[in-house]
Order: C-alpha cells, then sequence, then structure tokens
C-alpha cells in the first residue's frame, strides 16, 4: 500500500489508538507544557508539544514506526524505499535499523550533507538522484517496483497518518480542557492524524492548520476541493519541511472536514516565532515546527483570546 492511491482510504480512530499501543515501546511520549511568558504575550493559553524530543528530532517517527510494524515478514525482509530529505528518511533508518528491516532513501542531490550523513549513520541506504524530490520519488517508485521494496509515502500513508494521530491522543491527555489545536501542515499527514483524534474525543475543540505563504498547498486544496499542485519555493522559506507543493490525498480526505481555519503567515512571523522560542523557551525548533505560532502572532486567531 503506497498512500497514493486513486481512491483516498479513510483513516478512524480505532487505527490511531492501535498505533498507540503498537509504538509506545519505541517512541518517546514527550511533554506538553505550558508556556507562561508567551501565554502572557499572546493574551491565550499556549501549550508546546514537544516533539523535537524524539530520538531524531521529529513526529515523524511516530508515522514511520507503525508503518514498519505493520509490514509482512517477507516485506521486512525486503526492506522499504522513501523519497525524502528530512525528517521522514531519518525516522525511517533509525527505526529500520531497530528492527532491522532495509531501508532506502532516495534524495535530491542537493539535499543537506547532514542528513545525508545521519541516515547514512542509522544504517540506510543513501541514493542521490534527481533536482528536486519529485524526481527523486519517481526513481523511488520505479526502484520499488524492481527490487520489490515497499515505497512509504512520508505524509500520505494511512498508516503513517495512524502513527501521527497519536500526538493527538496525549495532547488531549496533556491539555484538559481544550478549546484549540494548532498544526503545521506540509503535506497533511500531521494534520488529518491529529485532528481525527482530537476531534473523535471532543468534537467542539478546534482544528487549526497554519503554512508558510511561500507553499500554501492545504489553503488551495481547501479552496479547490482537492489537493492541486502550488509553487513551493524551498529556498525562499524558513519552514522548508512544510514545503510540499501538493497535498496528499489521503490526507487531505480525512482532514477537510475536520479543520476549522487555515492560516497563511509569512515568514517574518515564522522567524520571529523560532526567537521566541529560542529567547522565552530556551528550545531551539525548525521552522516549520515554529509555524504554529507564528499563527499566534500574526494576529490572525483574535477568536482565542483568552482561550487555551
Amino acid at each position: 500500500m503506497k498512500g497514493d492511491s486513486e481512491k483516498p482510504i479513510e483513516v478512524h480512530f480505532e487505527d490511531i489508538c492501535a498505533a498507540e499501543f503498537r509504538i509506545r515501546k519505541g517512541v518517546k511520549r514527550t511533554t506538553c507544557l505550558k508556556s507562561n511568558d508567551i501565554s502572557r504575550m499572546v493574551g491565550m493559553e499556549i501549550f508546546f508539544k514537544n516533539e523535537y524530543l524524539q530520538h531524531t528530532g521529529s513526529f515523524k517517527e511516530r508515522g514511520a514506526l507503525n508503518t514498519l510494524l505493520l509490514l509482512s515478514k517477507e516485506q521486512k525482509r525486503r526492506g522499504v524505499i522513501a523519497a525524502s530529505a528530512g525528517n521522514h528518511a531519518q525516522a525511517l533508518a533509525y527505526h529500520g535499523n531497530k528492527l532491522k528491516i532495509p531501508v532506502t532513501v532516495v534524495m535530491p542531490e542537493n539535499a543537506p550533507l547532514v542528513k545525508q550523513t545521519m541516515c547514512r549513520e542509522y544504517g540506510a541506504t543513501i541514493i542521490l538522484k534527481g533536482h528536486h524530490l519529485v524526481e527523486s520519488k519517481e526513481y523511488a517508485l520505479d526502484l520499488a517496483d524492481q527490487k520489490g521494496l515497499a515505497y512509504i509515502n512520508g505524509y500520505d500513508h494511512p498508516h503513517i497518518l495512524s502513527g501521527q494521530g497519536t500526538v493527538g491522543l496525549e495532547i488531549i491527555d496533556q491539555v484538559y480542557p481544550l478549546d484549540a489545536v494548532i498544526v503545521p501542515v506540509g503535506g497533511g499527514g500531521l494534520l488529518a492524524g491529529i485532528a481525527i483524534a482530537v476531534k473523535t474525543i471532543y468534537p467542539h475543540v478546534k482544528i487549526i492548520a497554519a503554512e508558510s505563504e511561500r507553499c500554501a498547498s492545504f489553503k488551495a486544496a481547501m479552496e479547490a476541493g482537492a489537493p492541486v499542485k502550488v509553487e513551493a519555493h524551498h529556498s525562499e522559506t524558513l519552514a522548508d519541511g512544510l514545503c510540499v507543493p501538493q497535498v496528499g490525498s489521503n490526507a487531505f480526505a480525512n482532514a477537510k472536514d475536520l479543520v476549522n481555519k487555515v492560516i497563511v503567515v509569512s515568514e517574518d512571523f515564522i522567524g520571529l516565532a523560532i526567537l521566541h522560542l529560542i529567547e522565552l523557551e530556551k528550545s531551539v525548533v525548525e521552522g516549520a515546527g515554529a509555524t504554529g505560532l507564528a499563527a499566534v502572532l500574526s494576529g490572525q486567531l483574535p477568536e482565542l483570546k483568552g482561550k487555551r
């Protein structure tokens, strides 16, 4: 199952609950702590879900581990492949190594050297192919067919969505009462998973998507009623981890009816969010992870004043 099928696959709350049980020993239950300083500054009760504390520094581990554990015995022997230049690659490489599942990652030729090095240190086979991720993905899909590898889409495979949804289960357990969850969105996997988990238990909680103006693919999909391709300016955004030109079909189908609002933020507010997190929280967070705070700082959520 590639997660690229024509008919979207529905992910259920039960899938997320099963994923939580499945991955509980392999990933960290990260903290979700209130920021007193930022709460005072914006006039809201702000809590941060600290997924940067995972082994490889991002929530991507949840979906990656869930998907790897659900492979057949034969597929685990053959291995998996993905096209990624970022956190998904590292998550697959790390957990593939732990589970002794061969992992191949196809990266663009200009992929950051540090990402290549980390994946190799985790035991993955790295192939540099293509000028951008679209070309890398095409090559990875061809190689998957040739070698019988399972291609794992980092933001649209149903098992990825279920794994990412465990973030939502933890949030509703750690923060009560809760009025809204702001989720950075790139390909849409995290947004879909969290939305399903949170809305199933607390339908009144608002789900807000936040993305950079340099790659507002989820807003474009909502306006069109289906995923559409937009221009992606990877080199021009601090939130390069969200720079996915077209949201996933499964992710969009599962998220579209659960998202209450989409916020598009400028680079200035993403930069300001990164700065505030360093100064006030003593946390160094990549631009993609700071985009939720950027949405608050942008002043586009006045309805959340006094809320949590």
